[in-house]
């Protein structure tokens, strides 16, 4: 039987969602009026046809009954944890490597003081969250062993976990585990708990929220040739299927954070395909995060207008993720983005 998946499109934002949601011209996509959408993709790796909600009486019953469970999966509400609010679109997860190596920041913030107020300065500025990671995973990077990884978080996990909301960035069931016990209200596995056999079981212990991250490969190699038959739908059932696994071991709570990982063992192609079809995601029925801060497709794009800062890029990208329904966003300029988004929402108000 042809496999179809389904995708929420065509999205409405703000005070023209709550008025199209009231004239039921729309569906309010997770139970938030905000943001809704009047048309679905049908999508199969043979073809893919978009639909008006108006008009899925028209289906095939093999269609409708293979989207019926995904309808109910894109539009139920979420209920808030860990600080995240997903009828606030987006929440923002401020970025802290403690680390001398990483993209972006490293060798910025790896004394304590400098790491502390920096965690300060997001929380303060609107992150939801703030994620903390001593080992950088960036392309071409190489892992380092679990105590030097430890030495680098420990001393500010304990100065500000009761503080401010911490998720933690680690592959390492032992690092999860000793944050969990200093507080940290997330883990944020890059590997999609692939990297650590012991992760699942601290996961399962602890019942502790958890991003299941896509990524092909290690960071050493992941960008020499990544390939795929259809990325999307890869990711796609990579997800399915990890979620089908996780539910066989005992892990059934719904506080589980998806994000398809732009950047990690993917090229261009793979990464534009990826953000401007997100919204298929939602049909998993899990909040979406995405990584899109600073990321290589920006320069790849923007050409001789690149920056190190990458600014544009990422509040122009952001602000896309966010029109299709994306909850958390991974940033490293918190209020510059958020500011951003505030100009753009009272903008669309009008």
């Amino acid at each position: 039987m042809l496999r179809y998946y389904t995708r929420a499109c065509n999205f409405y934002y703000g005070s023209e969602s709550k008025t199209l949601v009231k004239k039921k011209k729309t569906i309010p996509l997770n139970g938030n009026h905000q943001i809704s959408f009047d048309q679905i993709e049908l999508i199969s790796r043979k073809s893919k046809k978009k639909i008006s909600i108006h008009n899925l009486k028209n289906l095939t019953k093999v269609q409708k009954k293979q989207i019926s469970c995904d309808l109910q999966r894109i539009t139920y509400k979420k209920k808030n944890f860990a600080n995240l609010n997903f009828l606030e679109l987006p929440n923002i997860m401020g970025v802290l490597n403690i680390t001398p190596d990483s993209f972006s920041d490293g060798g910025k913030y790896n004394k304590k003081n400098k790491a502390i107020e920096h965690a300060s300065k997001m929380y303060f500025s609107g992150a939801n969250l703030i994620d903390i990671g001593g080992e950088s995973t960036r392309p071409g990077s190489k892992g380092i062993n679990a105590k030097l990884e430890w030495n680098r978080i420990k001393e500010i996990l304990k100065l500000i976990c009761k503080k401010i909301p911490i998720s933690l960035d680690s592959r390492k069931s032992e690092i999860m585990e000793k944050g969990i016990k200093l507080g940290v209200k997330i883990i944020n596995d890059v590997s999609g708990l692939n990297y650590d056999i012991k992760t699942k079981d601290i996961l399962k212990k602890y019942k502790t929220p958890f991003v299941i991250q896509h990524s092909q490969g290690l960071p050493e190699n992941m960008q020499d040739n990544p390939t795929y038959k259809n990325e999307l739908l890869d990711i796609y059932d990579f997800f399915e299927n990890k979620i089908r696994y996780l539910r066989s071991i005992g892990i059934n709570h719904n506080k589980i954070i998806i994000d398809p990982g732009i950047g990690f063992g993917k090229n261009l192609k793979h990464n534009m395909n990826i953000i401007s079809n997100i919204s298929i995601f939602h049909s998993l029925g899990f909040p979406i995060l995405v990584g899109n801060s600073k990321k290589k497709f920006i320069k790849e794009i923007s050409g001789k207008n690149d920056t190190k800062e990458r600014t544009g890029g990422t509040i122009a990208s952001s602000i896309y993720l966010m029109m299709q329904g994306v909850q958390i966003l991974r940033i490293h300029d918190v209020n510059e983005l958020i500011q951003g988004i505030k100009v753009f929402k009272e903008l669309i108000k009008n």
